[in-house]
């Protein structure tokens, strides 16, 4: 799958191949959180514990060329599956080994929180969304049960181009399917698909999303001024895939995404607030629940986990994983409801008033926004606002 080349400027990016077609890369978030910096947005909206996170993807290869990724253009892309089948244990085992290399060093760093970097060397969570489109893997159903049976729970994300894949995916913790656009004609443009049947596979992949007994998320990656807009179209999208969760996320202008994309395109979080606010609107059974600023990114929840004015978007991963051994064992199905926990911190920030503001950025922001109210954190200093 991968030329010399392609291996080589992966491996400067600090990504560890793993076999013939599956890579792993360790996660901003993981390094912070063994230093005692804080977690990622997975911890904040559903616990995940960021230093026991293993990235990964089991496909280095991809259907789609998205302007917004951080790959480069030099990996490869296929339809189809068309190279050799690496075993799932050597996947697993060669993927964990590689993580741990990397974060070896953190070992003898000063800066080190000792009891999280000793926690990291037990993996419990894996994301397998690094970069690729990991669900073509065809032997994807066995690595994840491998997963399972090491206590180690599964959130995969795909682009949506793949339904009969998505259709026969075993349980997994959190299965993600992006939705990269309101309209065909802009899908097109953002995600540069090789499908010439790109809507209707997307389409039809919503619809086998809304059949899974398990948790799921439809994420929207927001590029300001190209496809920030018709809250009612995405809307129309996410009923259709019925969702438990949705996760509004920026744009981050990182990678080779930068030549192919402006700094301008990425949205503040505020922006993201405010178009949240809106898509909010067209979704009667979704309420807004948590935010992560530093990712900027918003995440809307189904009322039904709101249990007695409590939200339950948590894991209870042990109970998953005892569902999970059940099913394999028995057949017996479970659903998302039998596995939540209380959610530790919810809501949006954004208290303040523009009484702080100095007056040229107030201007500007209000000129942009006028429905927003801004205000400055007066312990970060950071500038916010958010629309009613």
């Amino acid at each position: 799958m991968l030329t010399p080349e392609t291996k080589a400027e992966l491996e400067k990016q600090q990504y560890r191949i793993v076999g013939s077609h599956s890579a792993v890369k360790t996660c901003g978030w993981t390094k912070n959180m063994i230093n005692g910096e804080g977690g990622c947005y997975k911890l904040k909206f559903y616990g995940i514990m960021s230093n026991q996170c293993l990235q990964m993807t089991t496909s280095i290869s991809c259907a789609n060329r998205c302007t917004f990724c951080w790959r480069g253009y030099k990996a490869p892309v296929s339809k189809e599956w068309s190279w050799d089948v690496d075993d799932p244990t050597m996947i697993l085992e060669e993927s964990k080994k590689a993580h741990h290399k990397l974060l070896v060093g953190f070992g003898g760093s000063h800066k080190v929180n000792r009891a999280s970097y000793e926690k990291s060397k037990s993996i419990r969570h894996v994301a397998l969304s690094l970069t690729g489109e990991p669900i073509t893997y065809p032997r994807i159903n066995e690595l994840i049960e491998q997963f399972h049976a090491q206590q180690i729970s599964t959130f995969l994300v795909t682009n949506s181009q793949y339904p009969e894949h998505i259709k026969n995916l075993k349980p997994i913790t959190q299965l993600y399917c992006s939705v990269d656009a309101p309209t065909k004609e802009m899908l097109k443009e953002v995600d540069k698909p090789l499908f010439p049947n790109y809507w209707e596979r997307m389409l039809q992949s919503l619809d086998y999303l809304t059949l899974k007994k398990q948790r799921t998320c439809i994420r929207l990656t927001m590029i300001k001024d190209v496809n920030m807009v018709f809250p009612e179209r995405y809307a129309e999208l996410i009923l259709r895939g019925n969702p438990d969760f949705i996760e509004v996320k920026a744009y981050m202008h990182v990678g080779p995404s930068q030549q192919r994309l402006s700094k301008e395109n990425m949205p503040l979080h505020e922006e993201v607030v405010v178009f949240s606010k809106k898509l909010a609107k067209h979704l009667p059974e979704y309420l807004i629940v948590s935010e992560h600023i530093p990712s900027r990114v918003v995440m809307l929840a189904k009322k039904k986990y709101k249990i007695n004015g409590v939200w339950e978007t948590w894991i209870d991963f042990p109970q998953f994983h005892r569902l999970y051994g059940e099913f394999i064992k028995t057949g017996k199905e479970f659903s998302s409801d039998d596995y939540r926990l209380p959610t530790p911190q919810v809501g949006l920030s954004g208290k303040g008033t523009l009484d702080n503001m100095p007056e040229d950025v107030k201007k500007k922001y209000l000129e942009a926004h006028p429905e927003a109210h801004v205000f400055v954190d007066e312990k970060t200093q950071e500038l916010s606002f958010y629309g009613d």
